[in-house]
């Protein structure tokens, strides 16, 4: 596979969205079989969704083409290391493989601070069981 065919097409879906809108400057593709079956870039401030990174939005779109949430048998090309909240969404879509170009410290040297501020409390509350019924409903049904 030409990894450097597809990562160039993530680069310049980055410079594009970039120089069109403004936006961070990130974009990403899909393959399967060496075909684009899609395209992504950093949409958060166009549609107000701090969720909408390239590689989310490439993803979205990938999903609704071959109608069904996971992506095995395809490969995800980001113009840069993918974030956190992207690497799990990678993983839930069940992709084969990444590959990236920019480093997150390539990315810092440019003004870019790739990682957020994790240190918001995370506190589980125990609902008496109750918590569980979701579950267990969900369950009961996919049998």
């Amino acid at each position: 596979m030409e990894h450097t065919k597809f990562l160039r097409q993530a680069i310049e879906l980055a410079l594009a969205n970039t120089d069109e809108s403004g936006a961070q400057p990130f974009g990403s593709v899909i393959v399967r079989d060496g075909e684009v079956i899609a395209t992504g870039v950093n949409e958060i401030a166009a549609h107000n969704d701090p969720t909408a990174h390239a590689e989310i939005q490439a993803i979205r779109k990938a999903c609704e083409k071959l109608e069904q949430p996971e992506l095995s048998g395809c490969v995800l090309y980001a113009s840069s290391r993918p974030c956190p909240l992207c690497v799990e969404a990678i993983g839930w879509a069940n992709l084969d493989a990444v590959y990236y170009a920019a480093s997150f410290e390539e990315a810092g040297e440019a003004g870019f601070e790739p990682s957020a501020d994790w240190q918001r409390p995370f506190e589980r509350i125990d609902m008496n069981g109750m918590q569980l019924e979701p579950f267990r409903k969900w369950d009961a049904v996919k049998n």
